[in-house]
This record gives structure tokens, C-alpha cells and sequence, in this order.
């Protein structure tokens, strides 16, 4: 038995989730976005559960390497495109296609000599003042890449949504209604969604949705949604009990004192695996298939938890911070914080595992 942190991978789950973004969006074909790891999640695993996708995007153009370095055969898209002449010669060496979305980007394109063309796709910045050409451009910007040699054809044109976790929120109908007028008769194929758009705004769908955070079994909205099904589980085990008196401080800074004589346990985990520090008293983990109260400070190491409701509670049992029955979305609300960070907060000396596997 190890006493050592785990996150565990359910390929089951990433399918799972692949079939509702399936469900959601019936008409448009998948990029199943795997930047970040995956969201923290193993990004080989993650190809391998989410093989009925069809293409992947990641972030940069070293993500998009290590993907067709392990055999990753599917169309990948780099969504920060290409910055200099080292990256644009390698993404056109893997034959990975590029988001363009900087007048330095098309400079770039127009003074290199690649291997071979690369295929691009053109982004428009309907509202998110992030990346992105202005929508009064794109009969410009395709003008000019179609001339360039060093692009092979233009795949699509697409944009972010910047408010569609809010559904009360006009401001996504109007980047959509930005963006409609902008690329009315282009003939090209189109892509708008992200999860939120996807569970929230049917006509946001175009002819390609990019799921993420959805993917992995979060919501991109506030609460947790039973459609879908955690794809990380993130847990431990108790490796000491002890009797605390009445008034007694515990951990760091003695910001919690124990109300009465009673157990405390202490989990191996802390905020060196990727559990926040910042997580308050009486955030819930699940011990025993039961949620206990997280006390005092979280450390580096460990985290104690109120074992009065558990007195049957053995050193050795094992502990989930957040996965199969504690919603990521419960634990992320307590750290004021989002299912994103920590999913991609936790550390590299926690333990992976895929589910069945220990």
C-alpha cells in the first residue's frame, strides 16, 4: 500500500463526455482540445481515450511535436499559431495546422521558406480583445494568405467566445451575431464553440466545436453537471490519527482550535501535490465514501481533517479531494477558484494511475 498522493484517469469517463459533446453538437465535427496536458490529465492517455475525436488542438507548437512524435495521426491544430521561424518550420515539418491571428504571424508566413505549405486557420476577435484579426479584415486576410506560398489553403475561420459560461449574458449572442456578419458567404468551414458554447448556445455551434474543460468532466458553468463524469480523481490516505484537546490550535498559525476533545487526521497531501493552501476549514473530503471537514491551514505535505463523525476511521484509509462523488466544481467554488486551476495545479510527484490500475 502506498501512502503517497494519486490522481487517477478514467479513459471510460473522457469517452463518456465525448459522446455528450456528441449529443450536444450533433451536426459539427470535434476538435477535442488536449492543451495544458490535457488540462492536467496526461496528454497521451487523454489521445488514446478521446481516439473518436475528430482532431486534436493544443496550444503551442511543442505540444502539437510530442503528439506526432507518439504516432498521432489525426488533424492537429495549434491554437497560438506560430511565432518566429523555428516554430513555423517545425509546424511544417509535422504537417500540424496553425491559427493566425497577428499581422507578425502573416509577416512571418510571408518571408519563410518552409518544407511545405502549412494549412492555417484565420481568427477573428469578435469581443474577447485577446488574439485575433478584426471581423471587418477577413475579406483582406484571406485575400492575402491564398497568396502566400507558404500556405497551403485556409481551413476555416474561427473565434472565442468570451462570457458563454454566463447564459443570462447577452455579450456572447452579440460576439456570434459579430461574427456571422463577418463571415457570411465565405464558403469556409466555421468554428465558435467551446464547452460553454456547446452546452449553452446551439447556434454557436458552426461546423466545428472545440470542447475542453467539458471533456474531462467539469462543467463550464458554476455547478456541477450530471451529464457528465469526472475524468481525474485526485485522493490519498490517512496516515496518522491523534486526540486533540479542547482549545487546542491545529497546524500552521493555530488558525482553527478544536471545540472539544476530539480525532484528527492527517492526509498526505498538500499543497506540493497541488491542493491549494488557500482552502478553507470545513471544505469537504470523502473518507470512507463520507465527507469530512478539512481543519486548520493546508501545508505542504498534509492536511488535516475533523474525524468526529468517523471514529471508526483507520490510519491507511484512503481519501478523495475531488472526483468520483465530490464534484471538482465543490472544491474549486471553496478555493474561490476554477475546476481549470486545479486540474492543471497538480504536481509532477503525484503518483497517475489510470482507473483499475494501483
Amino acid at each position: 500500500m502506498s501512502f503517497s498522493p494519486w490522481m487517477e484517469i478514467d479513459r471510460k469517463a473522457l469517452q463518456h463526455n465525448l459522446a455528450v459533446v456528441r449529443k450536444h453538437a450533433a451536426h459539427s465535427r470535434v476538435m477535442a482540445v488536449i492543451k495544458a496536458d490535457a488540462y492536467g490529465h496526461g496528454m497521451l492517455p487523454a489521445v488514446a481515450a478521446l481516439g473518436e475525436a475528430d482532431a486534436f488542438a493544443v496550444a503551442r507548437v511543442d505540444e502539437s511535436a510530442r503528439l506526432c512524435d507518439a504516432g498521432v495521426d489525426k488533424r492537429i491544430l495549434v491554437l497560438s499559431g506560430a511565432h518566429d521561424g523555428e516554430e513555423l518550420a517545425e509546424a511544417s515539418r509535422l504537417g500540424v495546422e496553425l491559427v493566425v491571428h497577428h499581422a507578425a504571424q502573416l509577416g512571418l508566413l510571408a518571408k519563410s521558406r518552409l518544407p511545405r505549405p502549412v494549412v492555417v486557420w484565420l481568427k477573428l476577435d469578435t469581443g474577447m480583445n485577446r488574439l485575433g484579426f478584426a471581423p471587418q479584415q477577413v475579406d483582406e486576410l484571406l485575400s492575402r494568405l491564398r497568396q502566400l506560398p507558404g500556405v497551403a489553403r485556409v481551413a476555416g475561420v474561427l473565434t472565442h467566445l468570451a462570457n458563454a459560461d454566463d447564459l443570462g449574458d447577452g455579450y456572447t449572442q452579440m460576439q456570434l451575431q459579430r461574427f456571422s456578419a463577418a463571415v457570411a458567404g465565405l464558403g469556409l468551414p466555421l468554428s465558435m464553440a467551446n464547452s460553454a458554447g456547446i452546452l449553452g448556445w446551439p447556434s454557436s455551434h458552426g461546423d466545428w466545436v472545440r470542447p475542453g474543460i467539458m471533456l474531462y468532466g467539469a462543467s463550464p458553468f458554476s455547478a456541477p453537471m450530471k451529464e457528465l463524469q469526472p475524468a481525474m480523481t485526485f485522493g490519498s490516505r490517512l496516515i496518522s490519527i491523534k486526540m486533540v484537546p479542547a482549545g487546542a490550535p491545529v497546524g500552521y498559525g493555530g488558525i482553527w482550535q478544536a471545540p472539544e476533545s476530539m480525532p484528527v487526521g492527517v492526509v498526505a497531501a498538500g499543497y506540493g501535490d497541488g491542493y491549494p493552501r488557500e482552502m478553507p476549514s470545513g471544505t469537504p473530503v470523502l473518507l470512507n465514501g463520507r465527507r469530512t471537514p478539512v481543519i486548520g491551514r493546508v501545508s505542504m505535505d498534509t492536511l488535516m481533517v475533523d474525524l468526529r463523525q468517523q471514529p471508526e476511521a483507520q490510519v491507511g484509509d484512503e481519501v478523495i479531494l475531488w472526483g468520483r462523488g465530490l464534484p471538482v466544481e465543490v472544491i474549486a467554488a471553496a478555493a474561490r477558484t476554477l475546476p481549470y486551476t486545479l486540474f492543471c495545479g497538480i504536481a509532477s510527484r503525484v503518483r497517475r494511475r489510470e482507473r483499475g490500475e494501483r
